[in-house]
């Protein structure tokens, strides 16, 4: 970081830093934050401040976007890169709220030059290069520990998009093993195929079959919601996670939990 990046970093937390009650309320409010030492809050609440600040939030469909929201959303999405570089979600700029699940409908042509229309009801969605949008209802009923998570979701779409389209293959730290990774991942993501394909209730969300970009984002989701779940199901990708993240959540929530 140069020297102008630290005085604007400085400057904007001057200006712009989360009033402490209003993050202390809105972490008590967030399970998924408990067992944060005050090192790491501090963290949080800087690069969620900064995020707040270079993103626009702007409304849809008649939503309320105001700060309580916005800052449920920062605190989520920077959890993720709480241990990560702060530019981890560059290249867009955007935040699009609606109220509640929105409408998307799509073209796609397929390889006889025939075009298909879709509508689909969806709580989030993310654009390679452009805006995250999010329904408020499903960020407000996001980060229960509960296993879902509408902010986790989608954000991590933007960590996989940082190397290109969204494939559940992000950019790796120097330190992971591509191979490794590639291993894990498929080798959990067509276990979870087949045991949902066989009609099985499965503790992980269905939908995270639907392809590799899905697969990765909701785990990601069980990794910060429900860690042990996704240790006793897919440990290797656990631990994968775990490395990309440079977080242990499961550790973290028992230490909470005995503290």
């Amino acid at each position: 970081m140069n020297w102008f990046h630290r005085w604007r970093r400085k400057r904007i937390l001057e200006r712009h830093l989360i009033p402490h009650a209003a993050f202390t309320t809105t972490v008590a409010d967030l399970p998924i934050l408990q067992g944060l030492s005050p090192e790491e809050q501090a963290r949080l609440r800087e690069q969620a401040s900064l995020l707040i600040h270079d993103k626009a939030f702007s409304a849809a469909g008649g939503a309320d976007v105001n700060e309580t929201i916005q800052h449920l959303i920062a605190l989520q999405a920077c959890l993720l890169t709480l241990n990560l570089s702060e530019d981890s979600y560059h290249g867009w700029s955007e935040i699009i709220l609606y109220p509640d699940e929105f409408l998307r409908q799509h073209e796609e042509m397929d390889e006889a030059g025939v075009v298909h229309h879709s509508r689909d009801i969806l709580t989030g969605e993310s654009w390679h290069g452009g805006p995250l949008v999010l329904s408020i209802a499903d960020v407000v009923a996001s980060g229960k520990a509960d296993g879902f998570n509408v902010v986790l979701h989608e954000f991590s779409h933007k960590l996989d998009m940082l190397n290109g389209d969204a494939n559940g293959f992000p950019p790796l730290h120097r330190d992971m093993d591509a191979a490794s990774w590639a291993h894990d991942f498929n080798s959990a993501y067509e276990n979870l195929c087949r045991r949902v394909d066989a009609g099985e209730d499965t503790a992980i969300d269905p939908y995270a079959t639907a392809n590799p970009a899905e697969f990765f984002a909701v785990l990601t989701e069980v990794f910060f919601e429900t860690p042990h779940i996704l240790h006793m199901e897919y440990p290797a990708v656990y631990r994968q996670l775990q490395r990309f993240y440079r977080q242990h959540p499961l550790g973290r929530l028992k230490a909470h939990a005995h503290a």
